[in-house]
């Protein structure tokens, strides 16, 4: 021993069913992600059943950087969230992980107060059609700027991905459709509706079809309806306190206003 020190991160999982295989699952990603290019912590050790924690927990490396939920900033690391996207997406790892989970039916929506009726009860109808045929890649599954920390350095590169436990496999549109939907409601529509573009300019394929984008984009826009107390209050923790979970609510009823005007 050199006497040195390191940081890691313990994650724990307090009060959440199926812990155990969630922690499983994100061990799983990360011996996936391993040597391949993307940044991500290395697991270091496990205690699924809580024996020498107490509750089921992992340690692991820590990775250099900072959430970064702000405004300022955002036109540059747009693009930096893509290129990362991409990265990940191109990945094919010798074992496949699960299938992707939806998040959402068309039953189980939960419609603002004073939303858009119409606009709403349209992008539910959407999401009653069987899912479009998709290529299979390889997803994080939560990716989205809280999962995604800058560095501290002016130039804000992107030091690593973390949360990987619902990595899964699955049509790329979801995992675009998802940062999509965070980035508009963090920042505003508009920026919901850039992140696919930036997502193709950094070399990312998406479904050709526009009735099929739409699909991934609505079903994932829709999931959050159902969380938004949930989504909203870890923002305000982070200082974000004008992300009152009625502000993300008309937020998020813009952005799907704004899909399904975008379908004409």
């Amino acid at each position: 021993m050199d006497g040195g020190t390191r940081n890691l991160v313990l994650r724990t999982f307090v009060n959440v069913e199926h812990a155990e295989d969630w922690l499983n699952r994100e061990v799983g990603a990360l011996a996936l992600l391993s040597g391949t290019g993307v940044p991500a912590p290395g697991p270091i050790a496990v205690d699924l059943a809580a024996a020498h924690c107490a509750y089921p927990s992992l340690l692991m490396t820590h990775l250099a950087g900072r959430t970064v939920l702000d405004d300022e900033g955002l036109e540059a690391r747009v693009p930096r969230l893509a290129r990362r996207l991409v990265a990940i997406h191109a990945l094919l790892p010798a074992e496949r992980p699960r299938r992707y989970v939806a998040l959402t039916t068309a039953d189980t929506v939960v419609v603002p107060e004073g939303a858009d009726a119409a606009a709403w009860a349209a992008a539910i109808d959407v999401i009653r059609k069987p899912a479009p045929p998709y290529e299979r890649r390889f997803l994080h599954r939560d990716f989205q700027p809280g999962n995604v920390p800058p560095s501290r350095s002016a130039g804000a590169r992107i030091t690593g991905v973390v949360d990987w436990a619902a990595a899964s496999w699955g049509p790329a549109d979801l995992d675009v459709a998802h940062c999509s939907v965070n980035l508009a409601l963090l920042h505003g529509p508009a920026w919901g509706l850039r992140f696919p573009e930036a997502y193709e300019e950094a070399g990312g394929v998406l479904a050709a079809a526009a009735n099929e984008r739409l699909y991934w984009q609505v079903r994932d826009g829709l999931a959050c309806s159902e969380e938004v107390q949930q989504v909203s209050q870890p923002w305000r923790e982070a200082g974000r306190t004008d992300l009152t979970t009625r502000a993300v609510e008309e937020r998020l009823d813009d952005y799907v206003c704004a899909l399904m005007s975008a379908l004409g």
